[in-house]
């Protein structure tokens, strides 16, 4: 990595001057501390800001562990940049794989940033040096050089700030749109090549003992670069929100359909309520005239018809709430035509200052994972979903039970985490348990005054 992602070159290019030293051992010092001890400091440096942009944190013994497998790698390696940066984001990417644990896509996308923010780093440093070095012709050129060599590693705060900005902005773990990370790998990887070839073009001219002409010119190159780099994941970072909004809004799109379905068939069920009650009078009278009439037989069919009615303004579930009532209906009635023993023992206050669809965000994306999770059981296997809930004081409890294969806790998706936002809301909380073939999920809401 010493040879090609931190650019030390520029010293090399001092010391083909002759400027530095003619001694062979010192030269073969230099060498070994350049490669092997600085090159070591880097590689940590990378492997530790890659944990931080997978917010994971690894014991030191593998931080040493990473050193002596760079330390190996930079043996076997044949020279060149290409090669020394496929070793890199290899050992990176195992790295945050094995001891970090992450997903391969973000180790991918990060161990390549994690490069090319050290190579720009180190290719703007270089190309100040670059542009610095023609003054310095009258001082001694060996602790010019010496000095110089230093120098260039004070990249690596210029890195270590960029990292820890891209670590509170921009870091992007465990988000959403994962097939949409190429279109951060993709730019990246150009700009790596854009910093190698900046870099051949002021070694080649360093042959020729004018490298430092164009050291004002890479310097441009780099920084644009590290511009680029933050602009792209800056709309990178605004895309996945965008991606996020949209995912939400069509949600409670959705969530708003149905409970102005479910608010509609309420208010018929509550017209045909109020006509029947206003109508009772004259069903009584004509129920009088025919027994007095001596027409049993007649007077029972009218009773059945009246039984009738009075059963369509029923509702299924009896909560106090007119539209949680019409949701639960439908809901458990789905459950109950699929063979699945449904209970309601739930009582809600009515008017509530708990939004009604509040509500049916709850229940319904509930009873649809108790719904999934009991198509899930095997045949023959007890299926049932138990609604409870009560009041107490100031808060609502709500309980959903059903029957469930397994004893892990389900990964968590969309229909939970709507769930707890609206918990959230209202300052209350969530629970989950699973275990003994049955899921328990507690919603506590704070009734706001």
């Amino acid at each position: 990595m010493t040879k090609g992602i931190s650019q030390i070159r520029l010293v090399l290019f001092i010391w083909r001057e002759g400027v530095v030293c003619g001694n062979m051992m010192w030269e073969a010092y230099m060498d070994f501390f350049n490669e092997s001890v600085m090159g070591c400091m880097q590689a940590l440096a990378g492997f530790y800001f890659l944990t931080g942009f997978l917010k994971k944190k690894v014991k030191v013994g593998y931080y040493l562990l990473f050193a002596l497998c760079w330390l190996f790698a930079m043996q076997v390696t044949p020279g060149g940049s290409m090669a020394e940066f496929a070793v890199y984001i290899l050992l990176l990417s195992l790295g945050g794989i094995f001891l970090c644990h992450a997903e391969r896509v973000s180790v991918i996308l990060y161990s390549s940033l994690t490069i090319v923010i050290m190579q720009l780093s180190f290719g703007i440093v270089n190309a100040l040096l670059g542009i610095l070095y023609p003054l310095m012709q009258p001082f001694d050129q060996r602790l010019i050089g010496i000095v110089f060599m230093a120098a260039g590693y004070l990249a690596l705060p210029v890195a270590a700030f960029c990292y820890r900005t891209l670590c509170r902005h921009f870091s992007c773990y465990a988000t959403e749109k994962r097939q949409y990370v190429l279109m951060v790998l993709t730019p990246v990887l150009m700009l790596f090549l854009m910093g190698e070839y900046s870099k051949s073009v002021i070694s080649a001219y360093a042959d020729v003992g004018n490298g430092y002409v164009y050291a004002g010119q890479v310097l441009v190159i780099q920084l644009l670069g590290m511009a680029s780099l933050f602009c792209m994941l800056f709309a990178y970072k605004k895309l996945q929100e965008n991606f996020r909004l949209n995912t939400e809004l069509s949600l409670l799109a959705w969530e708003e359909h149905f409970l102005n379905q479910y608010v509609q068939e309420a208010k018929a069920r509550y017209e045909k309520t109020k006509s029947f009650r206003h109508d009772i009078k004259n069903h009584m009278t004509v129920l009088k005239e025919l027994l007095c009439s001596g027409n049993a037989e007649q007077a029972s069919d009218y009773l059945g018809d009246m039984k009738e009615r009075m059963e369509e303004m029923f509702f299924p579930c009896n909560t106090n709430h007119p539209v949680v009532d019409i949701l639960l209906g439908n809901k458990l009635g789905i459950a109950a035509s699929m063979g699945m023993e449904t209970d309601c023992s739930l009582l809600l206050p009515y008017p509530c200052t708990v939004r009604d669809i509040d509500f049916c965000i709850i229940l319904s994306n509930a009873l649809d994972n108790a719904i999934h999770a009991c198509v899930k059981m095997e045949a023959g296997e007890e299926k049932y979903i138990h609604v409870k809930g009560r009041i107490q004081g100031d808060f609502i409890l709500l309980e959903i039970e059903n029957s469930y294969q397994g004893s892990e806790l389900p990964v968590r998706g969309t229909g939970l985490a709507n769930i707890k936002a609206v918990t959230e809301k209202y300052h209350g909380a969530v629970h989950v348990t699973a275990g003994d073939r049955k899921f328990l999920l507690s919603v506590l809401l704070i009734i706001p005054r």
